[in-house]
């Protein structure tokens, strides 16, 4: 029987890495963390667009563990503040801040903001890098707006403030299993899954 194909899931966030190796339940690949090949280095996120962000950490990453490597940039999009935090999502409070205080922050600037006027996105884009070859890009979106106040205990990130188009729950009120079928990294996994699976068909494997 021939060898699986690895997969590199390059994330720091254990959150992330979780969710994303959930999405990767049943592909016909040996999933390795960075913990897995001793990858301790983090890759700037120097980029001007999640594009350009998710292509760096993949490509970086993917010569450093010599293997098939999937990479995320994905964050926040509220329109009442010009696209912002954007690419600048997990930074936006400062280095060092943590969920909560990111959430009080952006809340502080949506202060005098009418409810009609919170409209936001999350917004994922997904690379695939091989070692020294070509890097594919997958985006994916989820559209919400933002509320007054954390609501639900699960997720990470912004997900208790921000209320899904067509729903009474936040990303954070909202099961994996759920989320992983709304979410705006789910929406970007099913185009770059059906790459990994012709990945896997390529070198003689099917999925399973």
């Amino acid at each position: 029987m021939p060898l699986r194909p690895t997969l590199l899931v390059a994330t720091n966030n254990p959150s992330k890495l979780k969710e994303l190796t959930e999405l990767l339940t049943g592909y016909p690949y040996t999933l390795l963390s960075l913990a897995d090949l001793g990858i301790g280095e983090t890759v700037a996120e120097t980029g001007a667009t999640f594009e350009e962000n998710a292509a760096l950490k993949a490509r970086s990453y993917a010569r450093m563990g010599a293997t098939l490597t999937l990479a995320d940039d994905s964050g926040l999009e509220v329109a009442a503040l010009g696209g912002e935090p954007g690419v600048l999502s997990a930074r936006y409070a400062g280095l060092g801040a943590d969920d909560s205080q990111r959430i009080a922050y952006l809340l502080d600037k949506l202060d005098n903001v009418d409810d009609a006027d919170r409209t936001a996105r999350f917004r994922c884009v997904i690379a695939l890098a091989i070692p020294g070859g070509d890097v594919r890009l997958y985006s994916g979106e989820c559209k919400g707006r933002i509320l007054r106040k954390p609501q639900g205990e699960n997720g990470f990130g912004y997900d208790p403030i921000f209320l899904l188009d067509g729903s009474r729950e936040t990303m954070a009120e909202l099961g994996q299993k759920e989320k992983n079928n709304v979410s705006h990294r789910s929406a970007a996994f099913r185009k770059a899954g059906i790459a990994l699976r012709q990945m896997a068909l390529e070198t003689g494997l099917s999925s399973q």
